[in-house]
């Protein structure tokens, strides 16, 4: 199968699963960096940080940004179309008959575990985060958890030091959330990290 379209179906199982926001798309991100390694875990952790700081939907902003990467422009915009094109589909099935939605027992149901899957993938987007910004989760193996000093030996202090300083920061000094993604920025460029 030819890269670009395994790519726009990869994107496309994304836009269908990724239930939660844009947030949710991380964890099938990681999968496909490890299953066709188009980028690495730690393009990942860039596509969150432009995707947080540019306009527009994070999930569409980085699947921007992924297929960029991928494919250049093509992929780019493949990408995005691909990710979007379920939500499409369902708003204008759900439009359609919007009535007997309405009051299904079944879809109401539904919703109530749509909630709690879309935190689920949050959270492990959100770990997966943790783990690679700070303990270098690239080289570490699950059999490394027992050993917890295998695990210290692979913390990134530089990130974990930045990190507590403008946490800190952020709560002494109500700035602007903008400030403080420029400050981030500006550090990860001059830290490389």
């Amino acid at each position: 199968m030819p890269q670009l379209l395994l790519m726009c179906l990869q994107f496309f199982k994304t836009g269908l699963f990724a239930v939660g926001g844009g947030l949710a798309t991380i964890p099938f991100l990681y999968e496909m960096s490890d299953q066709y390694g188009w980028f690495t875990h730690h393009d990942i952790l860039n596509f969150i940080a432009v995707s947080e700081a540019t306009p527009g939907p994070v999930g569409v902003n980085m699947a921007t940004y992924a297929g960029y990467l991928t494919k250049g422009w093509y992929g780019a915009i493949l990408s995005t179309l691909s990710l979007v094109l379920p939500s499409v589909i369902i708003i204008l099935i759900i439009a359609r008959l919007l009535d007997k939605f309405q009051s299904n027992r079944f879809v109401i149901g539904g919703f109530k575990w749509l909630r709690p899957a879309s935190t689920a993938l949050i959270a492990a987007a959100g770990l997966n985060v943790i783990l690679v910004v700070f303990f270098d989760a690239e080289k570490i193996t699950f059999d490394m958890f027992g050993h917890i000093g295998q695990i210290i030996t692979h913390i990134n202090w530089v990130a974990l030091i930045m990190f507590a300083c403008l946490f800190f920061v952020m709560k002494t000094f109500k700035g602007h959330p903008l400030i403080y993604i420029l400050i981030s920025a500006g550090l990860g460029i001059i830290l490389k990290l």
